[in-house]
């Protein structure tokens, strides 16, 4: 058996990387999901506005392997302003139940220089498993 390459219908295709990967073992690990659509085409500049997008493409991509939100077991943000995120804690917080609802896998926050978007101000990569 080989791992199955995710992409959900309609998203305009990933360039040298795959949306998602899902292994034999049921495992499925998705790629850094930035603030942009499915078109690739980033709709704010806004700090929640992109978060909320980039969960809505993590449950997308895990929608489209067969799985739900409750088969997330991990998430890795990476934040490029510690302070935003912290300032806007009640807003992350109703955006994150208002996607996810209160399921809240293991997670890690990352607060780097820069995403290879310039105008991505978050990513986030996931990992479910979705029994096979």
């Amino acid at each position: 058996m080989t791992n199955a390459v995710i992409q959900p219908d309609g998203w305009a295709k990933a360039k040298g990387y795959a949306n998602g990967m899902l292994a034999p073992d049921g495992t499925l690990y998705v790629g850094g999901q930035i603030g942009w659509t499915a078109e690739q085409i980033f709709e704010t500049h806004d700090f929640i506005g992109q978060m909320e997008q980039a969960l809505c493409n993590i449950v997308t991509v895990v929608e489209a392997a067969g799985g739900r939100v409750e088969n997330i077991t991990r998430l890795t943000w990476f934040v490029t302003d510690k302070s935003e995120y912290i300032v806007r804690q009640r807003e992350i917080g109703d955006v994150y139940r208002r996607v996810l609802g209160r399921h809240f896998p293991a997670m890690s926050m990352l607060v780097v220089a820069g995403l290879v978007e310039d105008e991505a101000l978050l990513e986030i990569e996931a990992t479910a498993y979705i029994a096979p």
